[in-house]
């Protein structure tokens, strides 16, 4: 993973995935950003989806916008969605993939009534 230069993760730790929002999950922290560039005033951050049918795309890629171009010496922001990329799990940060906690593929589990009666306490 391409490293998010600091200013920028600061500046986006506030942005959220709708779906993400109430547990406090920042686009950061669930690893929607792929690269942030800038170059004579002018950044470009690209970003990944969970998945490509969210609904709420058009929101997060205004407001990366607007958190990216209120930063010190950055004149304007493009935002886009890149596809050559999938986005998998391993890039939460560890806070967010406990707060989410993903269950096991079931093959992976064999006795799934333990399982259960674990993750249940």
């Amino acid at each position: 993973m391409p490293e998010i230069p600091q200013w920028a993760s600061e500046a986006l730790s506030g942005v959220y995935d709708p779906c993400c929002r109430e547990k406090g999950i920042s686009v950061v922290e669930m690893g929607l950003v792929r690269s942030v560039e800038v170059a004579d005033g002018r950044a470009r951050v690209e970003l990944l989806l969970t998945s490509g049918w969210c609904p709420f795309a058009a929101r997060v890629l205004t407001e990366v916008r607007e958190r990216i171009e209120e930063q010190p010496g950055v004149s304007e922001a493009e935002v886009e969605v890149v596809w050559d990329e999938v986005w998998t799990t391993d890039r939460l940060s560890p806070r967010a993939s406990r707060l989410l906690r993903f269950l096991p593929p079931p093959a992976q589990v064999p006795d799934k009534a333990a399982y259960i009666g674990r993750e249940l306490r």
